[in-house]
């Protein structure tokens, strides 16, 4: 079995970061991407950007899709303290249910879902969480809901789960191969949760440093 290295790990947080100050972009300002707005409600209308070489790539993985399929952007750019609020959160919920946990393990579980603060992609403008669509724009089956837990899907929001059926399986590489055609990498634990130029792409990749370092947007 191929490790998962999770968002905790030391190795992610180890990776340099070189910023190349590459502006956050409106997704809608492209318009070639249909957006959705679940996220609005948590950051107003800051989960609608993205660096723009991340958003370049999204448009070429886009292209690459079979006929009658879509990209749907639900989340890009995650201001610090929000990415703050979710760990926390998050953290809390899996204390309250395993008080045996050292802090230790509670920060490795949690960063199967949420990534710690201090790392995080999304806070970059690096990440982006998003699923496929058909020619309607209705909202295909990838085996979970974009953004279901490990606890509530049983680990079926692991990209390479076993326990889901062979549509959503196909979908899920269909998604996979334009995505990292265009360069973006997968964090495993997450199906739906792609990045480009932060420090878990640098380590996926081999690259020598991350590109994007966390940002406030304005």
């Amino acid at each position: 079995m191929t490790e998962v290295v999770l968002m905790s790990d030391p190795r992610v947080a180890a990776v340099p970061v070189q910023e190349c100050g590459e502006p956050l972009v409106n997704v809608r300002g492209d318009g070639r991407l249909l957006v959705d707005e679940r996220k609005r409600a948590d950051s107003g209308e800051a989960f609608a950007h993205l660096r723009e070489g991340v958003l370049h790539r999204l448009v070429d993985a886009q292209a690459q899709l079979p006929d009658g399929m879509r990209l749907l952007f639900i989340e890009g750019y995650r201001p610090p303290a929000l990415q703050r609020r979710y760990f926390d959160t998050y953290a809390d919920g899996l204390r309250a249910d395993h008080p045996e946990w050292p802090a230790g393990k509670i920060r490795s579980a949690a960063s199967r879902y949420v990534s710690p603060p201090e790392i995080a992609p999304h806070s970059a403008g690096a990440a982006v969480d998003l699923t496929l669509v058909d020619a309607d724009g209705r909202e295909l089956d990838l085996g979970t809901r974009v953004n279901a837990t490990p606890e509530e899907s049983a680990g079926a929001c692991y990209t390479g789960a076993a326990n889901i059926g062979a549509e959503a399986r196909t979908l899920r590489t269909v998604l996979a191969t334009a995505l990292t055609a265009a360069g973006l990498v997968n964090y495993p634990t997450e199906w739906w949760h792609w990045s480009y130029g932060d420090r878990y792409w640098a380590l996926t990749t081999g690259a020598r440093n991350a590109l994007y370092a966390a940002r406030e947007l304005g």
